[in-house]
């Protein structure tokens, strides 16, 4: 366990991925004077922006992996579409990459994920590999319709999924999805989404953040409610399952487990993120420790932060206007602002685009429903719209 951060020189810090994760773990980093580096292919990421170098590059450069791993005494990531064959080399030459790239790359595959978390007996969708049109037929005998159709690597916000209604639609899901791994899986029709953030650190210690309640339409988080609205029964079951994932995988860092529970009460585990995530945002207002200082913790071997709910949050996504691309606008600020406990987070993404993901605000309250009723009003004032629009849509 640490017990010091030293300056001169600085513990260096490297965060694969300069998107908006990046940025708050770079943030947090900063906070407790650790020295960041980022790897991104776009020059002045959002990362960039509070880091303190930046190394542009694409994800699966490995020679530039490789440099920046080097460098640095602890190397992260924010997402998981990156080259973990890289890295896992790396940390077979003595280097510290966490949460640890084998598992990384378990998981970037949903079908190992799926047969990983099944092997552990932790609760998953039934599920099947599916290499072409037979495959997805008996898909659909045994799990009946509705079912879903996956890409087995690369999908993320609903991208590489497809919902299969009937037969008659499998063959144009395939072509759709096609030339990738696939796998199927039996619709959940599930009476809420909900995910957990869990941190375990390299001694074993474990905490676990409140249970949220997520919202999506066409597959991105729109908002999420803390603490979620769900019986005792199923927010025990779910830091349960969140519990088993961490301690039977192994993970050390920040994890993200999102679930579907049934109107029954039963809990499913759908997918695994092994870095913070959007729906763990709220932490950062709400709760002793965010999940991006909590992960700073974990990989630099500091004692794990207190996980406690301070109040109920809110957490609503910014996304692109529909017809909007170009340079970035963020309007109905002055109006936003004004409301009480109101935390607005702009992320520094020069270009917007049709439901991309440019910010986030958090509301806090003594009362969930206060909470969400000022969240609600806040959603009707902020837009992200584009300066110069070249989507085809007007600038209203």
């Amino acid at each position: 366990m640490r017990d010091q951060i030293p300056l001169c020189p600085p513990y260096r810090i490297a965060i694969v991925g300069g998107g908006q994760l990046g940025k708050m773990t770079a943030q947090a980093a900063k906070q407790l004077g650790f020295h960041v580096t980022v790897l991104d292919p776009t020059p002045s990421s959002p990362a960039a922006q509070v880091a303190d170098s930046q190394v542009v590059a694409d994800f699966n450069d490995r020679e530039a992996i490789f440099s920046l791993v080097r460098k640095a005494d602890v190397t992260t990531y924010e997402f998981e579409h990156i080259d973990s064959q890289a890295l896992i080399d790396l940390e077979a030459e003595g280097y510290t990459v966490l949460p640890k790239p084998g598992l990384l790359r378990t998981i970037q595959d949903k079908l190992s994920q799926k047969l990983a978390l099944r092997a552990a007996g932790i609760p998953v969708p039934p599920f099947l590999p599916v290499s072409g049109h037979e495959e997805a037929i008996q898909a659909g005998r045994e799990f009946g319709y509705p079912f879903m159709l996956k890409s087995c690597r690369g999908g993320y916000d609903g991208k590489g999924n497809r919902e299969v209604s009937g037969e008659e639609e499998i063959a144009p899901a395939l072509q759709s999805l096609g030339g990738c791994a696939l796998m199927a899986e039996k619709f959940i029709a599930f009476a809420h989404e909900v995910s957990v953030m869990v941190a375990r650190g390299g001694d074993g210690d474990i905490r676990i953040y409140p249970l949220a309640e997520n919202e999506h339409r066409e597959s991105i988080l729109r908002r999420s409610v803390v603490p979620a609205r769900v019986p005792a029964a199923v927010q025990k079951l779910a830091c349960e399952a969140a519990r088993q994932v961490m301690e039977r995988l192994g993970g050390v860092g920040v994890f993200c487990v999102e679930m579907f529970v049934t109107a029954a009460g039963e809990v499913l585990v759908n997918e695994v993120a092994p870095r913070p995530h959007n729906s763990g945002h709220y932490t950062i207002e709400a709760c002793a420790t965010s999940q991006f200082e909590q992960q700073v913790r974990v990989i630099t071997g500091l004692p794990l932060g207190d996980t406690t709910l301070r109040c109920p949050a809110v957490m609503v996504n910014l996304l692109g206007e529909e017809g909007h691309t170009g340079p970035a606008v963020l309007s109905g600020c002055a109006e936003a602002l004004r409301l009480p406990g109101l935390h607005l987070h702009f992320y520094g993404k020069f270009q917007t685009a049709p439901q991309r993901k440019m910010g986030h605000f958090t509301v806090t309250a003594p009362d969930l429903n206060e909470a969400i009723r000022i969240a609600d009003m806040a959603a009707r004032f902020l837009r992200v719209t584009a300066q110069n629009n070249t989507g085809g849509g007007g600038n209203g």
